[in-house]
């Protein structure tokens, strides 16, 4: 076990923390490359991509969404860059642009939900033009699973042919209003997810004070990977927020650890995911 090797993702900054909640997420470009390089040298090998403006709303701007990428090549060796494509605070129609920029993966919803004030709205055809571009660009997407409709809705893009038989699929849990964090429920979706798509890699994500948790149930059933980060939770405990995004990766690092697993290398993640060597 203690050979076997572990995706650490980090989602550095997303779309709903701000600087008064915790100074550290990064919210410039020059942050963003400056807190993944961190959390790359801490055991991260993906970087899942939110960007914002300058008023620290979430943005769509392609060109902020290249820069980032361009800083995390050079300064992060290897590592899979991912762009959000989550709706939160933005147009619909803007949603995949920065996809002609040909991250290595991009995250993909694959049916609507309650989120804590809003309808996250992934209507079909948007979900169906997202998967087109992301399959026209070479993208390899990580399917979003707010519910267990979702999980059928990426065996429908399977059977479309717009993407291949494995995907990776992460199981989000703690969204208020969404899927709560229930290991029972974990049991349920993974059991579901390896009934319908066979070939997925999974992990699960748990939001604020369920981080750590859900990440102890995936590691237990020996996900191929991990997700921290300030976009889920700004905290390492009640009453300390966290340094930045490479003090979260430490501790994932370290709950790998006691599971036995070590961070994988770039290359390996790249092996586990089946994505591509690095450009």
């Amino acid at each position: 076990m203690s050979s076997q090797p572990l995706v650490v993702a980090v989602a550095i900054t997303g779309s709903v923390p701000r600087k008064k909640d915790n100074p550290a997420v990064p919210v410039t470009v020059a942050e963003q490359i400056e807190s993944t390089q961190q959390a790359y040298q801490a055991g991260a090998t993906l970087a899942h991509i939110h960007v914002r403006n300058d008023d620290e709303s979430p943005s769509s701007d392609p060109e902020k969404f290249a820069a980032v990428q361009e800083g995390l090549r050079r300064h992060c060796p290897g590592m899979i860059v991912q762009f959000s494509t989550g709706g939160r605070g933005r147009d619909p129609a803007a949603r995949g642009l920065s996809l002609t920029h040909r991250p290595d993966m991009a995250s993909l919803s694959t049916g609507s939900v309650n989120f804590p004030t809003i309808v996250y709205e992934n209507h079909a055809s948007l979900v169906t033009d997202l998967a087109t571009r992301m399959k026209d660009h070479g993208i390899r997407p990580e399917i979003e699973i707010f519910d267990l409709s979702h999980i059928h809705g990426a065996k429908r893009l399977i059977e479309a042919g717009l993407m291949d038989a494995r995907p990776h699929v992460q199981f989000v849990m703690g969204v208020q209003n969404a899927m709560p964090a229930d290991e029972r429920l974990l049991d349920i979706l993974l059991a579901e997810t390896r009934r319908v798509i066979p070939g997925a890699t999974w992990t699960a994500a748990g939001i604020g004070r369920n981080q750590a948790v859900v990440m102890d149930w995936a590691l237990a059933r020996g996900a191929d990977a991990v997700r921290t980060g300030l976009e889920d939770n700004i905290r390492v405990s009640k009453d300390r927020l966290a340094a930045g995004n490479a003090e979260l990766v430490s501790l994932a690092v370290e709950a790998a650890a006691r599971h036995g697993r070590r961070p994988a290398t770039p290359a390996e993640a790249r092996a586990v995911l089946s994505l591509a060597a690095a450009r």
